[in-house]
């Protein structure tokens, strides 16, 4: 097994992420954190990219519907509908529109627990339910009522890999092994180093 600090997540910034000028800010809360951006570009993406990034789980759909019915039901609300497929059909066909209306910034962080660091980071995926603190619920104020409303997906600005083997079948898709870097940080021998070797002079 690799090392911990070789752990690699992908992180897109939406479109409404791109849109608001938060680029900087989102970056800037995972370079805190310790991780490592090994790979950054902007994108349009196509609707077949999007396809198939959502793809690389065959369950997504199913995960998303039943997500989404859930988070109605604890509010008190009734759902689109109580089938998780048909609820997560409903909501790639959204993601779709959403995800190529604009470019996105992709991107790949390194580190140790990248993915849960990322995703602590990030919050929960209905900003209105994230927490204080974290970039969704900081800088967003969206819901799955007021998407559903609407006929949209629900503005989120970032999407971030589940879990460590979803990223890596995810990378793939966003990004060729020559637009990978690979170099070290100064910051790595306070976070890694075991004896902490070489810091005085």
């Amino acid at each position: 097994m690799d090392h911990y600090s070789k752990e690699r997540t992908l992180v897109i910034i939406k479109p409404d992420g791109v849109q608001r000028s938060l680029i900087g800010e989102i970056i800037k809360r995972y370079e805190q954190s310790g991780l490592k951006a090994i790979a950054i570009k902007m994108i349009l993406p196509s609707e077949d990219l999007i396809e198939r990034h959502y793809s690389v789980d065959p369950d997504f759909k199913k995960k998303v519907g039943a997500k989404a019915i859930e988070s109605y039901k604890t509010k008190g609300e009734t759902p689109p509908s109580n089938d998780p497929e048909v609820v997560g059909d409903s909501v790639v066909k959204r993601l779709k529109n959403y995800m190529t209306c604009s470019p996105v910034v992709a991107m790949i962080w390194q580190g140790a627990h990248a993915v849960e660091l990322v995703r602590k980071a990030t919050g929960g995926t209905e900003p209105r339910t994230s927490d204080v603190g974290t970039i969704r619920g900081d800088y967003v104020l969206d819901s799955y009522s007021m998407a559903d409303s609407d006929g949209r997906a629900i503005r989120n600005l970032i999407h971030a890999s589940g879990n460590p083997e979803e990223a890596e079948k995810e990378i793939p898709l966003w990004f060729e092994d020559k637009e990978i870097m690979q170099y070290r940080l100064v910051q790595e021998s306070i976070l890694y180093d075991v004896n902490l070797d070489g810091l005085l002079e």
